[in-house]
């Protein structure tokens, strides 16, 4: 029970959800149909996912990306690399793990060039880099994940209307880097010597690809995973054991490292829409509300339940499928809580600088909120572009 309660303390969103989805049961009583309304479809992908990107990380499958950074000799191009490497890898291996992937990297190299002054602005752009890169591709975020699933699309046509505000945000953050070093756009980055060298070296040495046949198999469940989420196939539970087994012969730890909270957290919120959505009277008050203001209403309620489940409980009641995942795939650069990726950057940073929590807060606000203000009517207006 003790382990439980501190649990729950820690992970206030799972929390949240918890006490969300046990209200709904009260308010609409459960039935069988409850369980049938849960999109165990999603809950499965996510659960394959989020394996076999625990695989990635400790085979260390993308470290060839990772050794490059060390040999850029200038701030705007190292700046550029670290941001853009989010952006890109967030397409594909989600946002928070692109995160967790060059957060880290980042602090290790300008402390090592003796440019910390320029960390917090930085991953404060990575941050926005992964919110706006992982937009593109259904799989690039889970709020993207379970709106692709709901919509009647095909992989290319959500893409050519997730381009327009991929490709901005790309020209926008390169603009930001430029501001950020107006001063001097030719500032290098310091080499490092003596003890820094070793470090450098030993972090090299970590972050060799290892390519073995373990990584190979991971690869090769990703191209699995991808397929089952392009196609939609029916087959996705066949997919998921699959998986498990695979995983299961191949490496049983990494059971331990899956991140179950997100999932649980997903589940509960999967209660809290259906039972919602199943209440006539509430029903139809939320519809009347959210219709032809999902844009908004996304990035709003985002700020209270972040984006992930405010696009499950949005979805039921709402009407301009456009408008809800582009006010979700927004709502991210307004607060910390609008994206559970940029908690995840919070807690990276913290455990770095400890007691330098109000520090980040400050500085991502800052930079979000002037990305945000450029972004935020384009998008609205975007939003009219009717996916199907």
């Amino acid at each position: 029970m003790k382990k439980l309660i501190t649990l729950l303390k820690k992970e206030m969103m799972l929390t949240l959800s918890l006490v969300a989805a046990v209200i709904s049961l009260f308010v609409t009583p459960p039935t069988r149909q409850l369980l049938t309304d849960i999109d165990w479809r999603t809950l499965g992908i996510l659960l394959m996912m989020l394996c076999v990107l625990e695989g990635f990380k400790k085979e260390n499958v993308l470290g060839p990306v990772v050794r490059l950074a060390s040999g850029i000799p200038s701030m705007v191009g190292l700046s550029l690399f670290v941001i853009f490497g989010v952006f890109f890898t967030s397409m594909f291996v989600t946002n928070d793990v692109s995160l967790i992937i060059f957060v880290p990297l980042t602090i290790l190299l300008f402390r090592q060039g003796g440019k910390e002054k320029y960390i917090l602005p930085v991953i404060s752009m990575e941050n926005i880099a992964a919110i706006r890169g992982s937009l593109l591709m259904p799989f690039g975020s889970p709020q993207n994940l379970f709106l692709y699933g709901q919509a009647d699309v095909s992989a290319g046509q959500f893409m050519l209307h997730m381009l327009p505000l991929c490709a901005s945000s790309a020209v926008l953050l390169v603009i930001f880097v430029l501001v950020l070093y107006r001063k001097n756009l030719k500032e290098a980055a310091q080499e490092v010597t003596g003890k820094e060298t070793q470090a450098a070296d030993e972090n090299v040495k970590e972050s060799r690809p290892s390519i073995n046949r373990r990584g190979a198999v991971y690869l090769a469940l990703f191209v699995l995973v991808l397929a089952v989420i392009v196609t939609r196939t029916g087959l996705w539970g066949w997919a998921l054991g699959i998986v498990l087994a695979t995983v299961f012969f191949n490496d049983r730890s990494l059971f331990k490292r899956v991140d179950y909270v997100l999932i649980l957290t997903f589940l509960c919120f999967f209660v809290f829409s259906s039972s919602i959505a199943a209440n006539p009277g509430i029903s139809a008050m939320l519809k009347k509300a959210v219709a032809g203001r999902e844009y908004w209403w996304a990035i709003g309620l985002s700020q209270v339940i972040s984006n992930v489940p405010a696009s499950i409980v949005l979805y039921p009641f709402s009407e301009n499928f456009a408008g809800l995942i582009y006010g979700a795939d927004t709502a991210g650069l307004v607060s910390l809580i609008g994206s559970l990726a940029s908690v995840i950057n919070y807690r990276i940073y913290v455990r770095e600088y400890p007691g330098q929590g109000f520090k980040f807060v400050k500085v991502f606000t800052l930079v979000s909120w002037a990305f945000f203000i450029i972004v935020v009517i384009p998008g609205f207006l975007l939003s009219y572009w009717p996916f199907f």
